[in-house]
């Protein structure tokens, strides 16, 4: 289980900061897939017609993790960069702290 809060003071990269600011943090998610960019284009001309399927799908999926890509937002210049972390099976932004000493909850 991976616990990130929603805040972070990181270093900002921009031209405007420079410097150690405070970053909204959000987690990274693929948008939708467009119908017009050239590789959907030239897969979807390929399979049009006869021929059945024309290129490989692939089935022989190794992982069962995927590695979680942070996104960070400047609160002053409003700057965003994207920040990779190690790979995780649970990941949580903004949730409760450990407490020290406490006892384990199932």
């Amino acid at each position: 289980m991976v616990n990130i809060p929603k805040t972070r003071k990181t270093y900002c990269a921009s031209s405007k900061c420079r410097k150690h600011t405070q970053h909204k943090v959000s987690q990274y998610k693929v948008g939708k897939a467009s119908l017009f960019a050239q590789g959907k284009r030239r897969y979807d001309r390929k399979q049009a017609g006869f021929g059945g399927q024309t290129k490989p799908i692939f089935h022989k999926k190794a992982k069962t993790t995927k590695k979680i890509v942070l996104k960070m937002e400047c609160t002053e210049c409003n700057y965003k960069h994207q920040v990779a972390i190690k790979r995780c099976k649970h990941f949580e932004l903004g949730g409760d702290k450990k407490k020290k000493g406490a006892a384990l909850a199932y």
